[in-house]
């Protein structure tokens, strides 16, 4: 059995084959955690999971890239549902009670939140206000999951350290559980985590050459009882394969951090499973 932890099959690139992806999926032993974007694709997920008995579950949020503060302008991806709308601000009371709406332990996480500075306004007046904005809603992000007591999925990106400085200077809404996903950063920020006693979520990405970034030692500096696999489909297809990333092609990110790790491929999807339920409680 798999769990792939970071899944979107709720967005519209499943839009017409959403139940067959989810069926072979699920016959194929593979659990997967949808996770939400802004306030549509949370709600979508939630609609999917209350759709199957066990296997599929959901996590809502809003990523920084959907909140719309005003100083940015940016590319939101077409395989998204909704992907014109952004949001003013996270609507702590809307998200709450799509958490409540859902059947007990469907939602098994708050996010994806985080911060993400690759699009960014030009002036240095502007940036400052951008950055603070990305905080302030996340900050509200981290204050539902304390109130649900639910774990949070955290999206970075070029912004590790001010996410790390974020969650040190704010340790009354830190999490007390969490997962950096899809994680792309240095050995130092990667200990820096682990320090925090989150989990190091990998997919895809690791196949990819990115200057400055060593995934091979990055995997093998992560402990295996702090790793999750995932996704992140439609995105990040393996190079096995070829065209929309699904959950069914995780076994390609198992199989290689198997062999980083020199561990046989049955001991990482115990582990990682196990790593999952007890993160996600499921």
């Amino acid at each position: 059995m798999l769990i792939d932890t970071h899944a979107h099959l709720n967005f519209n690139a499943y839009k017409k084959d959403a139940e067959k992806v989810i069926k072979r999926t699920l016959a194929n032993d593979i659990w997967v955690i949808n996770v939400g974007t802004q306030y549509d694709t949370s709600k979508k997920s939630v609609e999917i999971a209350e759709e199957y008995e066990k296997g599929i579950y959901a996590a809502v949020g809003l990523h920084p890239l959907h909140l719309n503060a005003g100083l940015v302008k940016m590319k939101i991806d077409k395989e998204e549902i909704a992907f014109n709308s952004r949001e003013e601000s996270f609507d702590f009371e809307k998200y709450k009670k799509l958490v409540l709406s859902a059947p007990a332990g469907k939602v098994v996480a708050i996010g994806e939140t985080g911060l993400d500075y690759y699009w960014k306004p030009k002036t240095k007046g502007k940036l400052e206000l951008f950055k603070e904005k990305q905080k302030e809603e996340l900050a509200k992000q981290l204050k539902l999951a304390q109130e649900f007591n639910l774990p949070v999925i955290f999206h970075c990106r070029m912004a590790h350290q001010d996410l790390i400085d974020f969650l040190s200077n704010n340790s009354d809404i830190r999490p007390k559980k969490a997962v950096a996903h899809g994680f792309v950063g240095t050995l130092e920020e990667l200990q820096k985590y682990l320090d925090l006693g989150f989990y190091i979520g990998f997919n895809g990405i690791i196949f990819k050459n990115i200057e400055g970034i060593n995934f091979r030692e990055i995997i093998k500096q992560t402990p295996l009882d702090k790793i999750l696999i995932e996704t992140d489909c439609p995105y990040l297809t393996p190079p096995q394969v070829e065209g929309r990333n699904e959950p069914l092609y995780i076994k390609y990110v198992v199989e290689e951090i198997a062999k980083i790790k020199n561990i046989n491929y049955e001991k990482i999807t115990r582990i990682t499973t196990e790593n999952a339920k007890e993160l996600f409680n499921i």
